[in-house]
């Protein structure tokens, strides 16, 4: 794997829960094509030790050589990542690699979307809602922390569902608004547990068959 630094340019708080930085990375975007949910992974210094962390690129613009990463800020339980993220300034070199291919769509195109996340795998779900075609609906649901996460930007013109509380919470809206889906195509990102959760939701509630959904958890609850 090839590595690319990254130069920070710039800070936009979206929420007080919510940070996007915005970098220069012009080797980066000319080497790789950016696809929907493609993700870099981060080394970020905490004392002595990098640790790595996967983060979907958001705003890619090649021609100008820049593209933004939204970090969702986890106040009082924060991470080499978030830490690193919150002292952020103009000039901070993040080194990153390409973790693997985006989400290529998929065809036939579906009759619609049934996508499940959180604000973590919000930014990968933006890329993917930039991507699908304006003929074809998506249905989104989004686990809310903080009040504020309704203020999230959410791209296209999707069914937005918020749901408050915690992951029990977002398994059962999902669950509760089941339709006959086999038509559908679904897409889970979310922690292994709740991943898991609404992916037997999505086969057994709605139709979706295994062939048609793509779950993935990023992190280990």
């Amino acid at each position: 794997m090839t590595d690319y630094e990254m130069t920070v340019i710039g800070r936009t708080e979206l929420t007080p829960h919510y940070l996007r930085l915005h970098f220069s990375a012009p080797a980066l975007l000319a080497a790789q094509r950016p696809e929907p949910t493609m993700c870099v992974r981060g080394r970020f210094p905490d004392d002595d030790t990098a640790h790595q962390r996967g983060y979907a690129l958001v705003n890619p613009d090649a021609e100008a050589g820049t593209v933004d990463i939204d970090f969702a800020m986890h106040r009082g339980r924060e991470g080499a990542a978030t830490r690193w993220a919150a002292a952020a300034r103009p000039g901070d070199v993040l080194e990153v690699t390409v973790s693997g291919g985006g989400f290529r769509l998929p065809q036939p195109r579906p009759a619609g979307y049934l996508i499940v996340g959180d604000t973590a795998s919000l930014p990968a779900i933006n890329t993917l809602l930039d991507a699908i075609d304006d003929h074809t609906p998506a249905r989104v649901f989004l686990e809310a922390r903080h009040a504020d996460d309704h203020d999230l930007p959410v791209a296209g013109d999707a069914d937005i569902t918020w749901v408050d509380g915690g992951d029990e919470d977002l398994v059962q809206a999902v669950k509760s608004a089941a339709f006959d889906a086999a038509d559908h195509f679904g897409w889970v990102a979310c922690n292994n547990r709740t991943t898991r959760a609404v992916a037997q939701v999505l086969r057994e509630q709605y139709g979706i068959p295994r062939k048609a959904m793509k779950a993935q958890a990023y992190w280990a609850a």
